[in-house]
């Protein structure tokens, strides 16, 4: 399988929808789909494939989730380990590879957020504290990983911080701070708000990211400095909501010790 791309006039790739490579089948020789043969219905070898090229979907991030859904069951159908398990060695073989990359691609494609993160890793962007590299780079070092506050959060982080130590030592000490504990719960609340907000933000960017496919495809240029722009506010929304998601488990974890 293939993806289709064009150049803009800067000379960068620029995604466009995949298509799914038809070719002739291993077994009868018939035109085949990309994952079995819709004449002998054969498993077929598996290729490179991104998660979206491998459903025959664009690069798009306002996915139709039932479409979604109902190719997943569909392919399962046919691709599956025990519906192949009479099939000679290298089919089985392929049955199971095919399986592993269809389940992969569904969960990662089926959520919002992991679509997301995914499209951005297929761009070569990575969330800054959860990207493998800093990982590796922290436990290589020895220091802890870098955890970027974002800067319209300094002020509260600094006060939660505050208040989760000082109810870490009060149950060192056995102390009990009712109010305290509200004042953590109510920042709790304000903090799962401010994620669900993030939700409304995302999508804004979905569409814009959506609409620089539309133009591509339908043959219109679009600047490498367009898609930078709309990649870096969905990579500076999805950090942000990163380092609320580690503030809210960091909170449930003090409040439930």
């Amino acid at each position: 399988m293939a993806t289709s791309q064009n150049p803009d006039k800067a000379g960068v790739l620029i995604e466009v929808p995949s298509k799914p490579v038809t070719t002739e089948c291993w077994s009868c020789g018939a035109m085949r789909a990309a994952h079995y043969c819709q004449e002998c219905g054969k498993v077929q070898p598996p290729a490179p494939a991104d998660y979206f090229t491998f459903f025959g979907f664009p690069y798009k991030l306002n996915l139709d989730t039932a479409q979604l859904e109902r190719e997943f069951y569909t392919l399962s159908r046919k691709l599956h380990p025990d519906i192949n398990a009479r099939a000679n060695a290298p089919e089985q073989a392929w049955s199971l590879e095919k399986t592993s990359q269809l389940n992969d691609a569904y969960r990662t494609l089926k959520d919002p957020i992991s679509r997301t993160e995914y499209l951005l890793r297929l761009q070569g962007v990575h969330l800054e504290e959860q990207s493998k590299a800093a990982t590796e780079a922290a436990r290589n070092s020895g220091a802890a990983k870098k955890q970027v506050v974002p800067p319209d959060l300094l002020e509260e982080v600094f006060e939660l911080n505050m208040q989760l130590e000082e109810l870490r030592m009060n149950k060192k000490t056995g102390e009990d701070d009712p109010t305290l504990v509200r004042q953590l719960h109510d920042a709790r609340r304000h903090l799962v708000a401010r994620q669900t907000a993030m939700l409304t933000e995302l999508s804004a960017a979905w569409n814009q990211w959506d609409a620089l496919v539309d133009r591509s495809t339908a043959g219109e240029s679009v600047t490498d400095g367009e898609r930078a722009s709309v990649r870096e506010t969905m990579l500076a929304i999805l950090n942000r909501r990163a380092y609320i998601r580690n503030l809210l488990r960091e909170v449930d974890e003090v409040l439930e010790d």
